[in-house]
Formats: structure tokens, C-alpha cells, sequence
């Protein structure tokens, strides 16, 4: 820790850094009851905290490996930290990005001077053609998040936090690979032991979570991609060993409490954070509800904002979800007149956001609902107990292929024979869903799709195929190395498709 924090004090990175904003944000704050600052790291140059860290290892650096130049993989932030080092240090950059990354990044990097190479389907492709590449270049590998140099890049956030504000009870910060909260926590550990620090994660990317849970760096099976800023399947080696003894707690949120943290940071401050960025805010949120605390002094990092235009979409979609301010909900109804009315008597005043139904058959209707809420969870029960009172009631808040794909899909059903759902993700690039076509193969007839593109790293697709014998059928999947789930026991694919 000393190492991390004598290098922190006398860091360098202020030449390309700057001292961001703690800005207090004033509504959050308000609806909370507590004193929420957020860290603007999303103001650095590049739009993210980690030229601090790149900056701190490659000004390290002696001139002889300097004149070899730097090899670094990162499908986002890291590169461009990397790729503005090296431009004010006069290196040569390589960066290794994977095919799926974004034109926008990979416009970024090379506007700053970094060259570009396109490697693999995910980080782990391009992670091992740096390698490659450092072996036979003899070039000095920049790693993200695993290095002490890195470490204490980044512990100049926390510097800066304490030279910013006086009274700070808790810090919260987002993990991914661990740098930045290693080297938060043992500059904040050294110099205000009673500051608590709190990490943030993913619920589909729990990589420090689950290695403190069990005293080891496991190495998740997969990772969710919406927070792709923080989709690591390890925790650094280094990174590890600090949190074990200095974070005093992991926060894991919904990519739905992401989005809503997303729009509160917006609200505040008029700035759109990337996922990433806004992690640590939706932990924030998370951790006040969860500890019942008040008027307390929290600080939320904002670690970056590079998000893609076409994300807004799908974040402004889901944004209410994760607030509570909508319910989406499954109602099964007699196909009779009247039906609607009485429906539609018992929601009262309540606001409707989406309304979807077609005629299925003479028996029943199945009705899909979006409900506006304005008293979160609380309403939410009243109104479904309400409305149980005359009808079957599903909430499908939660159910991801419902929220996904189906509320963009109802309007009918099919007589589809031996008909299985499968639902899928791909890395995103152009010509990948032919690619992925064409790799299901003509063996089975394809009932049902829909494909939705929201501008991230992963395509996503719902698939019906007619198919007497699955165990086939996934064999053929598995040979495509992508993840799939089977949701032919859904019950929105069962009431709606």
C-alpha cells in the first residue's frame, strides 16, 4: 500500500490529468436524504479515468523501451488512456481492440495517434494477440488494471477526493478488472481509515464479489456486456490482494438500476454517463435503501461517459424499470365483452406507458401492460393485488426476454409445430447476424425471430425453430461459442408468441 500511495503523492499524471469536479448532486441528494457528491472523472479529456493510470506506468518507463513503443488491448477507455500517454510522450502506441468494438472508440484511439488493430470476437481475443505482439515486438505490454504503476494512477482519484471534501463517510467505485478500486482504497485506508469503501459490480459481471466471497480470483464462466467498461471475467492478481484487506463491502445492481442511475446522473448534471460510469451511482442509491442510512456524506465516482448514441435508447427504455416509476405486467382475461372495461376500471387513474393485445382465440386474451408508478415497489404490490382481484396477474418487471424482445413482439400467435425459443447474443459488427445465420444452418425451419440493435458490443436475438430433438439442435449451438438460453418455458414466450 505504501508503494501505491508514495507513488500516488508524487504522481505525474497531471500532465495530461486534470482535477476533476465533486459536484454535489442536488436532486439525488434530495430524494435521498443524504449528501450524494459525484466525482466527474467523465470531464478528463478522453471522457474516462484511465489516462491517469496509463499515463502513470508509461511515464515510468526508460527511454530504451520507450523507442520500442507500448502494446495495450481494451475495447474502450484503456486505449485511449494508452493513446494519449503515448502522444504526449512521444511513443509508439499499438492498440488491440476487438472487431466488435464500436467505430466511435475506434475512431478515438486513432485520433490521438494510436494504431488501431482490429483482433478477435471479445477482449480475450485481444488480450492474447498483444501478448503476441509484445513477444515479438519486444514492445512493453500496458496492462489495464494489473500493475502497481496503473494502480497508483488511479489512486489520484482518491487524492483528489480528500483534498475536495472535508467529512466523506463512504466512497463508492466501480469494479471491473480492480485497479481503481485498489487504488482508491489504499490511498483512502492511509489517509482516512474511517472512510468506507464500497465497490460496485454488475449482477452478471460479480468478479470481485465472488473472489472475496471465496478467498480466491475465480474466473467467471461469462460476463454481461452492458456494462462493457467493466465486463472482466478475473479480478487482477494485485487488485485482489488490496481488496481483501481495504474494501469494506461489495454493492451488485441490475443493468435496470444502471440505466436509472444513468438518468439521475443526466438530471443532475446534464451529463450521460456511459454504464460504467454510472455504476457507482446505482450502487450508491442501492446502498441507502438497503442500510437505511441518513444524512450522510457518500461520494459516487463517475468513471467515464464515452457511451455510443445509439445506447440511448435502449438506457432511456429501461431507465424506468430500474427507478420504479414502471411495471410491466402479464393479464390474462376472459375473450368476452366487457372485459376491457373492468379492467381498465381497476387500474383507476393509474397512467398506462404501453398497451399491447391482439385476438388469440375465443377463451382467453392475453393482455401485455406498461403502468406508470410513482411510489416504486409499494405501488406496485397494491396495483397487482388490485388487479388481481378480477383477473391473473404476472409481473414481468423482471423478465429479461419480456422486456427485451417481447413488448416489441406482441400481436399474435402462431400454430407452430414442435417449436423451441432460444434466446442469443453475438458480438456485434457488420455482417454478423448473416454470420449467424448462416452458422444455425437450413437443418431446421426458423418460426420466429427478432433482432434488436441498441448500439452495444453484442447483438441480441430471439429464435423460434421448428426441432423434434433439442439435444441436436444444442449440440449445433455449442459449436457456435456464443451464449444462448433456452425459453420455450418462458411465460411471456408462452402467453404472447
Amino acid at each position: 500500500m505504501n508503494k501505491i500511495v508514495n507513488l500516488a503523492d508524487n504522481s505525474s499524471v497531471y500532465e495530461v490529468a486534470k482535477v476533476t469536479p465533486l459536484v454535489n448532486a442536488e436532486q439525488l441528494s434530495e430524494r435521498f436524504d443524504n449528501q450524494i457528491y459525484l466525482k466527474r472523472e467523465d470531464e478528463q479529456s478522453i471522457h474516462a479515468f484511465k489516462l491517469r493510470g496509463a499515463y502513470q506506468k508509461m511515464s515510468s518507463l526508460a527511454p530504451s523501451q520507450m523507442a520500442k513503443g507500448v502494446v495495450a488491448s481494451s475495447a474502450g477507455n484503456h486505449a485511449q488512456g494508452v493513446a494519449l500517454a503515448a502522444k504526449k510522450l512521444g511513443v509508439k502506441a499499438y492498440i488491440v481492440m476487438p472487431l466488435s468494438t464500436p467505430k466511435i472508440k475506434v475512431e478515438a484511439v486513432q485520433r490521438l495517434g494510436g494504431e488501431v488493430l482490429l483482433f478477435g470476437d471479445v477482449y480475450d481475443d485481444a488480450y492474447g494477440y498483444a501478448k503476441q505482439l509484445e513477444a515479438e515486438r519486444d514492445l512493453c505490454f500496458i496492462h489495464p488494471y494489473d500493475d502497481f504503476e496503473v494502480i497508483a494512477g488511479q489512486a489520484t482519484v482518491a487524492k483528489e477526493i480528500l483534498e475536495q471534501l472535508d467529512k466523506i463517510d463512504v466512497v463508492f467505485v466501480p469494479v471491473g478488472g480492480g485497479g481503481l478500486i485498489a487504488g482508491m482504497a489504499s490511498y483512502l485506508k492511509h489517509y482516512a481509515p474511517h472512510i468506507k469503501v464500497v465497490g460496485v459490480e454488475p449482477k452478471d459481471s460479480p468478479t470481485l464479489t465472488y473472489s472475496l466471497e471465496n478467498n480466491a480470483r475465480l474466473i467467471l464462466s461469462d460476463v454481461g456486456r452492458f456494462a462493457d467498461g467493466v465486463a472482466v471475467k478475473q479480478i487482477g492478481e494485485i487488485p485482489f490482494e488490496i481488496a481483501k484487506e481495504y474494501v469494506d463491502e461489495m454493492i451488485l445492481v441490475s443493468n435496470d438500476e444502471i440505466c436509472a442511475a444513468v438518468k439521475d446522473i443526466y438530471e443532475d448534471v446534464r451529463s450521460i454517463a456511459e454504464p460504467a460510469g454510472a455504476l457507482a451511482t446505482a450502487g450508491a442509491k442501492k446502498y441507502i435503501q438497503s442500510h437505511k442510512i441518513a444524512s450522510q456524506n457518500l461520494v459516487a465516482v463517475i468513471s467515464g461517459a464515452n457511451v455510443n448514441f445509439d445506447r440511448l435508447r435502449y438506457i432511456a427504455e429501461r431507465a424506468d424499470l430500474g427507478e420504479l416509476t414502471e411495471a410491466i405486467i402479464a393479464v390474462t382475461m376472459p375473450e368476452k365483452p366487457g372485459s376491457f372495461l373492468k379492467f381498465c376500471r381497476l387500474l383507476a387513474n393509474q397512467s398506462i406507458t404501453e398497451f399491447n393485445y391482439r385476438y388469440a382465440d375465443s377463451g382467453k386474451a392475453h393482455i401485455f401492460v406498461g403502468v406508470g408508478l410513482s411510489n416504486g415497489e409499494a405501488e406496485k404490490r397494491a396495483l397487482i393485488e388490485r388487479l388481481r382481484a378480477g383477473f391473473e396477474i404476472i409481473d414481468m418487471s423482471n423478465n429479461s426476454m419480456a422486456k427485451t424482445h417481447i413488448r416489441y413482439m406482441v400481436g399474435g400467435r402462431a400454430d407452430a409445430k414442435s417449436e423451441v425459443v432460444y434466446r442469443f447474443e453475438f458480438p456485434e459488427r457488420p455482417g454478423a447476424l448473416l454470420e449467424f445465420l448462416e452458422k444455425v444452418g437450413t437443418n431446421w425451419n426458423i418460426s420466429l425471430f427478432h433482432y434488436r440493435n441498441h448500439g452495444a458490443d453484442f447483438g441480441r436475438v430471439l429464435i423460434g425453430l421448428q426441432v423434434d430433438n433439442t439435444s441436436e439442435l444444442e449440440a449445433r449451438f455449442d459449436e457456435l461459442g456464443y451464449f444462448y438460453h433456452n425459453e420455450s418455458n418462458n411465460k411471456a414466450y408462452q402467453y404472447f408468441l
